[in-house]
């Protein structure tokens, strides 16, 4: 007889507590043009306002054929980036202005060398041995983000469905931005002229 209480008062305890329903997250998928041609190496991403903050795996920007691989890497606040020495040679990473700012020092092929990436903005990159090479990290506060292929396509998964703002950056132009409802089959177009 108690046990018999004791599931009625479940059942009515689950009755009276108003039932939230929430929609699945989405992926957003996009293009990014400049000009009416697709763009590689765009980063774009959603204001998040107070999402969760998780923990990042590392990320990994590669020294490989004397160019940095991705030349372009889009992370989240508080990201390690590793940096290996993929190359034949030695290699001196460094950014010396905007963003994060940090030398890493000669290192030999097969080393691994870190920095924690804790300030959004955008550290351009160089080698001081290797005057041709550059790349970008790209430091933004929001789980949503991604960056554009060859096809100047891009993929932000699991958005939770709502109205945000969205910024994109590439090296050559100014800082895009609009706003756009995240729904089941939302596409976001980024267009600069």
């Amino acid at each position: 007889m108690v046990a018999r209480i004791f599931v009625v008062g479940l059942a009515l305890a689950a009755l009276a507590v108003p039932l939230i329903a929430t929609e699945a997250a989405v992926d957003l998928s996009g293009l990014v043009t400049v000009s009416g041609r697709a763009a590689a190496n765009a980063v774009v991403w959603l204001d998040a306002g107070a999402a969760s903050v998780a923990r990042t795996p590392n990320a990994v920007l590669r020294q490989r054929s004397l160019k940095f691989a991705p030349q372009v890497l889009a992370v989240r606040a508080g990201t390690v980036v590793d940096f290996p020495n993929d190359d034949r040679v030695f290699h001196n990473v460094f950014s010396f202005r905007d963003g994060k700012r940090f030398d890493l020092g000669v290192y030999p092929v097969g080393s691994t060398r870190q920095v924690t990436f804790t300030n959004t903005g955008v550290s351009r990159l160089f080698c001081n041995i290797h005057p041709n090479m550059a790349g970008y990290v790209v430091v933004v506060d929001t789980p949503w983000f991604a960056t554009s292929d060859a096809e100047g396509r891009f993929h932000i998964v699991d958005v939770e469905p709502g109205t945000y703002t969205w910024q994109a950056w590439r090296a050559t132009g100014p800082v895009a931005s609009g706003s756009i409802s995240v729904r089941a089959g939302a596409v976001l177009e980024v267009a600069w002229p």
